[in-house]
């Protein structure tokens, strides 16, 4: 079974479980006022295995199975035998490095809570993209139309930058581009010879 199966019934079987037994789901969810007063730092890892409803659940599980089954077998070429536990803490980094924003933000809001993979999800979509800059990627909703992944990409972190600064949606967006740098971050320093690779054959960075 691979590593990206793995998470993803992990996903559904939390996610499936608190959505339909509600104190499970404030038990595991990411309250920062509870992390801040009570020291349940296990909320930064927990609330990543569970989803608002059945759609947040389906897309982020839809988007993790179709790229993470890439990077898996990119990862298992770059790093060898050690590719599982560096795509276990590409994943898992991602889900917390991506929740610092909300945590820094909500330390003293009782009222704030948070859910979702989104943060590892898009540490593992923009590793794909740092791996295969040019192969084209698009949107379900649009069928037909693509862009290059790298250009796909610096749209989605402009536009979630921008959500995040109107404020206007209870999307978390700071937790998907910050799990977006992660991504990029974490395995370029683990690889530096992907950014010269880019730079050689593609004149990026």
């Amino acid at each position: 079974m691979s590593i990206t199966l793995f998470i993803l019934i992990a996903n559904i079987l939390v996610s499936i479980s608190c959505l339909q037994n509600r104190e499970y789901f404030f038990k595991l969810d990411f309250q920062p006022y509870l992390i801040e007063r009570n020291k349940e730092w296990y909320r930064f890892l927990s609330h990543a295995f569970v989803h608002a409803d059945g759609m947040h659940l389906v897309v982020n599980m839809y988007v993790l199975y179709t790229f993470g089954k890439t990077v898996e077998a990119q990862y298992a070429s770059l790093f060898g035998d050690m590719w599982i536990p560096m795509f276990l803490l590409l994943y898992f980094g991602g889900v917390l490095f991506s929740a610092i924003p909300g945590y820094a933000r909500n330390r003293d809001n009782y009222s704030y809570h948070g859910v979702g993979a989104s943060g590892a999800v898009s540490a593992i979509v923009f590793t794909y993209i740092l791996m295969n800059p040019m192969r084209p990627l698009g949107l379900i909703i649009l069928p037909g139309f693509h862009l290059p992944a790298i250009v796909f990409g610096a749209l989605y972190l402009l536009y979630e930058i921008y959500a995040d600064r109107n404020k206007k949606s209870p999307i978390a967006h700071s937790a998907h581009y910050f799990g977006a740098i992660f991504g990029v971050i974490f395995t370029a320093s683990m690889k530096p010879e992907l950014i010269v690779n880019l730079w050689n054959e593609y004149g990026f960075f």
